[in-house]
């Protein structure tokens, strides 16, 4: 009976620790599982550069604050975007996703670590993942490969000026063409207007201070000096010769004597009424006098008046002065005629020795004498290239002129082993620029050329042809499309056939056994010569074998 009252009493202890402990935990549990982080990658094997997207999914209370990492906390590998969070609300609870761009660019194995996360007060940690950042591989035998170019000069002043003067240059060559074209359309206004009579020129000058609105600008100064100028010059050109520079007492004076000796059959009150008008122009020039408008109005009338009855007054020119006049005019507009083309000469001239400076301190020297002059090999390098094959087995090359074929006589025991002998030439070989392309085709199959031997032909052909001091080296060359076999290059000397003069020259060869066959390219110019090189080149990084493709 004891035995079994103690058993009963320990179970319900034991369901009240129970009942105590769930109690006590049963919160925590419930907090625990408000929160989950999750995180994946979209791939963990890229090229060098390429973009990975991290992606971290969260699920948390609506009432909670979630703080995703910011800044490159993904080292070793860099953040290069980080897009912004999506947000969706599932009951009570929201799915945040946020994602960020990674990339690295050197190869090699990559740990993204742990990156922290906080929720509410709590902090957790996502795990970490292995990304392999492999090399980009690179066909070089479908990449053409160019040899590696010199060391260029670059400005590093703060302002590139010779970037701006192109177009400084090109307004100021505007500015001038427009300054000339009005300045030759004043010219030829004023030399049209010259032409006229004196008479009809003075009233177009009446007309233009009319037109000017001088005195409702308030300008009685120099509305009254034109007035007085166009009545002076009109005196000047038919009357009185120095009525330009005369005082107005002095050109009144004369103009009394002209009526005297009956040369001038003017009216006296005519004369009076011109001399008060010169004294009030003279006294609105230098004591700053300012009629009213009527009168100058006024006095503008009375000019007109004068140089009407002037002209009226002036004998008839006998035959004898037309004639005279008729001449001297004909002399002055020769000589008008010649100072223009010598102004117009010497302002061309100088507009192309200022235009040619600035182009040689841009260019240099050299570039603007060969473009204006013209270079031949100059000439070569800026035409249109040809790209054609040649002989048998095929060479493909690009000149900037056809070859032309060149056969040879075989001798009989040549015959037996060769089928043929075709060369393609431009040019001499002691020239400013030489070309060639041979190609040999064996009549039965041979495994290996003697490439050296060729070599050891090729420079006593050379001699032959009038070339001495000949110094080569050899090396193994390889085309873009891996066709394999010798490069030749040195330099020799020779008597060119044009100028009769010694030169030195470079030349470079290349030498294959291709295809049955053996074919031969030959490259020689100048050394002396600016542009010969960048083309021979050229030429040479072109050649391609057909069956190397």
């Amino acid at each position: 009976m004891k035995n079994y009252e103690l058993r009963i009493i320990d179970t319900e202890l034991i369901n009240k620790i129970f009942r105590f402990c769930l109690y006590i935990l049963f919160p925590l549990y419930e907090l625990g599982s408000y929160a989950q982080v999750s995180t994946t990658i979209d791939s963990t094997t890229i090229e060098i550069g390429e973009e990975i997207r991290y992606k971290m999914q969260v699920e948390a209370d609506s009432t909670q604050i979630v703080v995703f990492p910011e800044g490159q906390t993904f080292m070793p590998l860099e953040v290069i975007e980080s897009y912004k969070t999506d947000t969706t609300k599932n009951a009570n609870k929201f799915n945040l996703i946020k994602e960020y761009a990674l990339t690295q660019f050197d190869s090699g194995s990559y740990t993204i670590p742990r990156q922290k996360v906080m929720i509410g007060n709590q902090v957790f940690f996502t795990d970490s993942l292995q990304v392999e950042v492999r090399d980009v591989l690179v066909d070089t035998t479908k990449q053409k490969m160019y040899e590696i170019k010199p060391l260029v000069e670059v400005d590093a002043s703060f302002f590139n000026w010779k970037k701006y003067l192109w177009w400084f240059l090109g307004v100021l060559i505007l500015a001038a063409v427009i300054a000339l074209l009005l300045f030759r359309r004043k010219k030829r206004k004023e030399a049209k207007e010259e032409e006229l009579p004196p008479y009809e020129r003075a009233i177009l000058a009446l007309k233009r201070i009319d037109e000017s609105h001088l005195l409702e600008q308030d300008s009685h100064k120099e509305y009254y000096s034109q007035l007085s100028d166009t009545a002076r010059k009109y005196i000047d050109e038919e009357v009185y010769d120095h009525a330009m520079e005369s005082t107005t007492d002095e050109l009144i004076e004369r103009l009394d004597q002209e009526i005297k000796t009956g040369s001038l059959k003017l009216d006296k009150h005519t004369i009076e009424e011109l001399k008060t008008v010169l004294k009030t122009a003279d006294m609105a020039k230098f004591a700053k006098s300012k009629p009213d408008i009527g009168t100058a109005k006024a006095d503008r009338n009375v000019i007109e008046r004068v140089i009407n009855e002037t002209k009226e007054a002036i004998p008839e020119p006998t035959e004898e002065e037309l004639l005279a006049d008729e001449e001297y005019r004909r002399e002055v507009a020769e000589k008008k005629r010649r100072k223009k083309i010598i102004i117009g000469s010497l302002v061309g001239i100088g507009t192309i020795m200022v235009t040619l400076m600035i182009f040689i301190a841009i260019k240099g020297y050299h570039t603007v004498k060969d473009t204006l002059l013209g270079h031949p090999t100059k000439e070569l390098a800026e035409t249109e290239w040809i790209s054609s094959t040649y002989g048998s087995p095929p060479v493909t090359i690009s000149t900037p002129k056809v070859l032309i074929r060149n056969n040879f006589q075989l001798t009989e025991e040549q015959k037996q082993i060769l089928m043929g002998n075709e060369t393609f030439v431009y040019g001499s070989l002691l020239g400013n620029f030489y070309i060639a392309v041979s190609t040999i085709q064996f009549n039965q199959p041979q495994q290996e050329v003697d490439l050296e031997k060729a070599v050891e032909g090729a420079i006593k052909g050379m001699e032959g042809q009038g070339a001495k001091n000949i110094t080569f080296k050899t090396d193994e060359y390889e085309t873009l499309k891996g066709a394999k076999g010798l490069k030749v290059f040195g330099e020799l000397e020779g008597e060119n056939p044009i100028s009769k003069k010694t030169q030195k020259a470079e030349y470079l060869m290349l030498y294959f056994g291709e295809g049955g066959g053996f074919q031969q390219i030959i490259v020689v110019y100048s050394k002396e010569d600016r542009y010969a090189k960048d083309v021979a080149q050229r030429i040479i990084n072109s050649v391609e074998l057909k069956n190397a493709e």
